[in-house]
């Protein structure tokens, strides 16, 4: 099937009495069992729900694994994943991933003995020098958060798998629309469903998915054991949000392509980060493995031009704040909102800077998009 006609019918036809074309609600936190030993497939919604495993169906559907767990938030989804290693594993990863992510693998998991490399992952060098024999997991982003950075999947994965390492990839910033890291052999991927896959930011909510069924048992156990697993009305608010992931991610692209070209333009922007502009040195790789380019874009501020606090209160479409992938526009400033956990020194390393802002393109008209940031940008010193 089509992956549009997945999103709007997987997941969906399990209202057996009265024919419902929505996935019902179920928000028992418990179910009665026939017998001892006998019930219904459900015993408690920690361990399984059948409103969440709607969601799971179609998440899983989407992306082309065997099975999905949906977990309570995307940083649940990574936290789960973690629990497939123990203390004295080794993680390799980018140096330049999402700070709520980095501050778990830098400043938590290491209490609990598992230690982590943080390299750029765009040098295949690099990451088989930070290889070792206890390094267990390779956790990839792609395209980075926030600076747009493509690892080479095929190449990366290639080479974890000649080791026999794990494999996990964060597809957030692209969906299941735009990229399919399962077709380059990844074990894991992982998902803010927050972001694009709800797509409208009144819901929290990840997702792990899966395409070995031995790696599945694990992490469905891992999830219930945690209490990590998402509830069942938040499971339907995704569930309703997913059916039209399609038509916004062609939305969210065609407006971010236009407002990159945009800034790209601007006298008081000094650089744009973003996959659909020729500009971006790894247009090869992007052609290679990604479906499209995004909603998601960085640029450069010329503060020496535009002071930043001015620039933010001058926007009217744009709100000034952390998360990304709704249907309205965001904006932040990854320096000190969404990657500030990472520390002056990791800021510093990834590559992000003081003049850096994040940008979640939304599905406004477009036109009224560029207009606010001109009067934005305009706002001189």
């Amino acid at each position: 099937m089509d992956i549009r006609t997945k999103s709007v019918h997987t997941g969906v036809y399990k209202d057996k009495s009265y024919n419902s074309v929505t996935t019902p609600i179920y928000p028992s936190s418990t179910f009665a069992f026939d017998a001892l030993g006998k019930n219904r497939g459900y015993d408690y919604t920690r361990s399984g729900n059948p409103t969440r495993a709607a969601l799971e169906e179609n998440i899983a559907s989407l992306e082309g694994g065997i099975g999905c767990s949906a977990t309570a938030t995307g940083m649940a989804a990574i936290t789960a994943s973690m629990f497939l290693l123990k203390a004295g594993d080794h993680v390799v990863t980018g140096d330049d991933i999402y700070g709520g992510t980095y501050r778990l693998f830098s400043k938590v998991l290491p209490q609990m003995g598992i230690s982590f490399s943080f390299v750029n992952m765009r040098d295949l060098k690099k990451v088989k020098a930070a290889i070792t024999s206890k390094t267990k997991m390779v956790w990839i982003e792609t395209p980075s958060n926030p600076l747009l950075n493509i690892v080479d999947l095929e190449e990366v994965i290639g080479l974890a798998k000649s080791k026999t390492i794990l494999t996990a990839v964060d597809n957030t910033f692209l969906s299941p629309y735009f990229q399919k890291p399962f077709e380059f052999g990844a074990d894991l991927v992982v998902h803010s469903t927050t972001k694009y896959i709800n797509g409208h930011s009144d819901v929290v909510g990840g997702a792990i998915i899966y395409n070995n069924k031995a790696i599945g048992e694990r992490v469905r156990y891992m999830v219930n054991a945690l209490g990590v697993s998402q509830a069942p009305f938040d499971a339907w608010l995704v569930l309703r949000g997913v059916k039209t992931l399609s038509q916004r991610m062609e939305a969210h692209q065609a407006n971010a392509l236009s407002i990159a070209k945009f800034l790209e333009g601007h006298k008081n922007v000094q650089k744009v980060y973003y996959p659909g502009l020729i500009s971006h040195p790894q247009q090869d790789l992007i052609r290679k493995q990604m479906k499209g380019f995004g909603g998601m874009l960085a640029f450069e501020l010329n503060t020496k031009k535009v002071e930043l606090n001015k620039f933010f209160k001058k926007l009217k479409f744009f709100s000034l704040a952390e998360s990304l992938g709704g249907v309205e526009s965001l904006i932040e400033h990854p320096w000190l909102m969404s990657h500030s956990s990472m520390g002056v020194e990791g800021l510093k390393k990834s590559g992000i800077t003081k003049e850096t802002i994040r940008v979640s393109v939304g599905i406004e008209g477009h036109n009224d998009l560029i207009d606010d940031l001109s009067r934005a940008l305009a706002t001189a010193k």
